[in-house]
This record gives structure tokens, sequence and C-alpha cells, in this order.
């Protein structure tokens, strides 16, 4: 796979940022014309009361209504049966088609907030999802997953993870998850070029490496102010900043800042090279799958597949025709949406 879309700095300024995108024009999935609750809620009672689960139509049902539609069958649900859609769900599917449908049903936020306790659940902690998610929400995602968390828990989701993570990661991580980044759209050009110094001199430059100073630039700034400054270093170090970071830092904290990078570059082939780790290799990381394809259905699901083709050669839709299988992969293969 061809690294040269993390190098090629050119058309950078020009390119929309899905970090501040508020429209979903970029999803696969759309809110459903002609959306009939009661329709629905009746197709879903049937397919779940009937004798023998009717897989077909929770994917048919679920797959194409937008989250905001789902919500309002789950309502409909609950009140028609006394019973809640997620539990019924929980009932008659299992595994990575139950977790999949689960999400469906269950708003962004909270499935974002979701997805962050189970990585720290357990002994040891899922660094990969946190990075993965901090580092793509904006600050609005970010503040609706923390109001979640608290209605969920009873507890500050900041002072939960300070406990899960440490280190430069760990400060990385928190600053993310207070969901602070600037979110100015003016670009302050000299400022760029004094990060960007900054930058080369906490590192390249130096023997032996500021993680601090990595950490504040890139956890604070706005996104096109980010932008302005990977295009100031590449100019001073001759190197991109993401190379810079690969070759002087390791373990969870350079994964976090090239995921920043990533992000403030291009979020949705960020994603898309996640889809394709998640697929590659031995076995199938279904849970990333899951979330990937369902938290970025209604945001920017057609960029990602668009990027999955650039930066691999086939699309996105046959990767997962190969790679999953079943009910879980026909859902998954729904969201996904087949004109590539």
């Amino acid at each position: 796979m061809s690294d040269s879309v993390w190098d090629d700095l050119d058309l950078l300024l020009d390119s929309p940022s899905s970090l501040t995108a508020t429209s979903n024009a970029r999803g696969t999935v759309k809110e459903k014309a002609n959306f009939k609750v009661d329709e629905d809620v009746a197709a879903l009672r049937k397919a779940i009361e009937g004798l023998g689960t009717t897989e077909k139509t929770l994917i048919e049902v679920l797959t194409q209504r937008s989250n905001a539609q789902r919500q309002l069958i789950s309502a409909a649900y609950q009140k028609a049966t006394g019973r809640t859609l997620v539990a019924d769900l929980e009932g008659d599917t299992h595994g990575d088609f139950e977790d999949l449908l689960v999400a469906l049903v269950t708003p962004p936020a909270v499935y974002d907030c979701h997805e962050v306790i189970k990585a720290m659940k357990g002994p040891g902690t899922t660094e990969s999802t946190l990075t993965e998610i901090f580092a793509s929400r904006s600050n609005k995602q970010i503040k609706a997953m923390s109001d979640a968390y608290m209605k969920e828990t009873g507890r500050v989701m900041t002072h939960d993870l300070k406990s899960e993570v440490s280190g430069d990661y760990g400060k990385g991580l928190l600053i993310l998850a207070e969901g602070k980044r600037d979110e100015s759209i003016n670009v302050d050009a000299a400022k760029a070029k004094a990060d960007a110094k900054v930058l080369y001199e906490a590192g390249e430059k130096k023997w032996g490496t500021d993680e601090e100073k990595f950490i504040d630039i890139l956890c604070h700034r706005s996104v096109p102010q980010l932008r302005q400054t990977l295009i100031e270093y590449k100019n001073i170090s001759k190197k991109t900043l993401q190379e810079s970071i690969e070759s002087e830092m390791s373990g969870d904290l350079e994964k976090l800042l090239v995921a920043i990078v990533k992000c403030v570059k291009n979020a949705p082939a960020y994603f898309a090279e996640r889809l394709f780790k998640a697929m590659k290799g031995a076995g199938t990381t279904e849970s990333t799958l899951t979330r990937i394809v369902v938290s970025r259905s209604e945001i920017d699901l057609k960029d990602i597949k668009a990027e999955y083709k650039k930066l691999f050669g086939f699309t996105l839709y046959n990767q997962l025709e190969t790679e999953v299988s079943g009910n879980y992969g026909e859902a998954l293969m729904q969201l996904c949406g087949h004109e590539d």
C-alpha cells in the first residue's frame, strides 16, 4: 500500500475536514423517505416474536433507516411491547451480528461512550480504540459522549480515563478527551511557522525528543491551523511531520500522534486504513469494522469508500464480501452501500 497519501500536502488546504463537518451529505445511510414507524415496529415484532427470528427483516429495517429514525422505532417498539428493542435484539441474535444491530439502534454519542467503556473494561486497556475515537471526533461529539458517559455511569469520563492511561500517551489522550481543541477557522500563518519550528527543534533537531511540545501543539490547535503547520514543517524539515513522529517516537504515543496528524490531513483515509488493517492478515477484527462502519455511516462513509479504493485498488464493498459472511456480513454490506 502506498504511503504517498500521507506525504502529499499539495491539496491539503482545500480539502474539507471530517472533524469539522456538520452535514451528513457524505454518509451512506440516509433518512428513509415515507418512513412509517408503526409499519417498521410491526415488521420487527413479527421478525422477533415469530418462530425463529427473521434476520433478513432486521437487516432491511435497521440498516436502511437513519439513526434518528431508529430512535423513533425503538421508542415506539417499547411502547407497543413493554420491552426494549435492544434487549429483544440481544435475546434473539448473537455474536457480531448482535453487536452490529445493537450499535445501530444506539444513539451515536451513547455508542461512542459504550465503546470507550468497553475499551477500559477488563484487564488491560484497548488503547487502539481510545486513540481512534478521540483522535477523530469533533469537540461537539466528545462533549455529547462525555454527557452520555455521565448519564450512564454517574462518573466523569476524563476521571475514569485518567486511571486507565498513563505517561505521555495518557497526557495526550486526556487533552483530546477534554474536547477543547481550538475550532476557529482562521489560520495564523506566522504561528504555523513558529509551531513548525518548535516541533522541528523538539524532535528532528534535538537529541532525545521533547514529547510535551508535540502533545501540546497537536492536541490543541485547530484543524486548519495544523494543516498549515504540516506544510510549514515539511518546508523546514524536508520530512513530513508524520515521518518525524514515526522516527522519533514509539508505542502508544506515536500511534496517537500519527492518528491525529492523519485525521487532520484526511480523516476518511485514516478510517480506510483502519478498516483495511482490521481485515488484513489472519482473522478479522469485527469490533473495529462494526464501530467504523456504524459510526461513520451518516458522516463520511462515502468518502472513506473513495479513499479505500484509491489506497488499495479495490472497493470496500468487495473486500467485505470476501472477509465477512452470514447475517453480519450482509448487514455491513448494506450499510456500506454498493454504488462504488
